[in-house]
Order: C-alpha cells, then sequence, then structure tokens
C-alpha cells in the first residue's frame, strides 16, 4: 500500500479493510488488545487493531489528531460523552465514524465475538490522553506518550 491519505480520512480506512493485504498478521490477544501501525507518513498513520469480546480502550482523546476508524470484522460500541453520561453508538461490520482533533470516545466489544478495526490519524498521534467521568464530567486520569505507552 502508499502512503498517500485521501482528505476523508474514514475513505482511507477502508483502503486498509482487507487484513489479507496487511504488512503484518492479524492477531488476537487474550490478555489485551492487539494493535499494530500498518502504515505511516509524514502527516498519518495507519492502526489495526482486534478486539475479543469485552476488550476495550476507556475514555480517551488523540492528542489534538483529527481521525476515522472502521469495524472490518464483528460489532464494536463507542461511547461519547453526552452531558452527564455516556451515549452508546453501536458500529457494525462496514460502517465507521470520522472525528475531530477534540474528540474523546471509549470503544469497545461489547459482543460475543471478536471484532477487527482500522483506525486512521492526522496528523500521526503523538500522544492520548485517557480520562475518568466522574459526576458528569471528565477528569484526566493520564497522558500516555508514543513510543513510551505504545
Amino acid at each position: 500500500m502508499t502512503s498517500t491519505v485521501p482528505a476523508d480520512l474514514l475513505a482511507a480506512a477502508a483502503r486498509w479493510a482487507d487484513p489479507a493485504r496487511w504488512p503484518v498478521p492479524l492477531r488476537f490477544d487474550a490478555s489485551e488488545r492487539w494493535y499494530a501501525r500498518l502504515d505511516a507518513g509524514d502527516e498519518h498513520e495507519v492502526w489495526a487493531l482486534s478486539w475479543l469480546p469485552g476488550q476495550g480502550t476507556g475514555l480517551h482523546d488523540h492528542g489534538g489528531c483529527a481521525g476515522a476508524f472502521l469495524v472490518v470484522a464483528g460489532v464494536l460500541t463507542e461511547e461519547t460523552v453526552s452531558g452527564a453520561r455516556l451515549r452508546p453508538h453501536r458500529l457494525a461490520a462496514g460502517t465507521g465514524r470520522r472525528f475531530g482533533a477534540r474528540h474523546v470516545h471509549q470503544v469497545t466489544n461489547h459482543g460475543d465475538e471478536p471484532a477487527v478495526s482500522v483506525h486512521v490519524y492526522r496528523p500521526a498521534l503523538t500522544r492520548m490522553t485517557r480520562y475518568h467521568l466522574v459526576a458528569g464530567r471528565l477528569q484526566v486520569a493520564e497522558v500516555a506518550e508514543a513510543g513510551v505507552a505504545w
């Protein structure tokens, strides 16, 4: 694959929807979510993630990056903060989500089957902030740095 990424990041994710074409083999890990960087350029990154039932991210942002993710197999639930609570969005295989630089969400496999997704970020991720939702407000739990936390 080339590292040229279309302006529409969800379309960019769709270009990576076939795990047979990835530069790394798809894996599932019972102890934690598996992830691998598939592609990177000066202004973007493409990641593959696999999710066994019950695996998820916790609330986080993308350090000022815009992005998109596409569910390649299975079903994932994205939850975003709406008012003082989390609002779920169920995403089945073939569906995805675009998001801006200030987006905070968590993604979880609440189903009974494994799931796979492709994520594209512009620019490349350098940090992610993890949050707790306490009394309806986001509180910073951790700032994770690229090369240290992932």
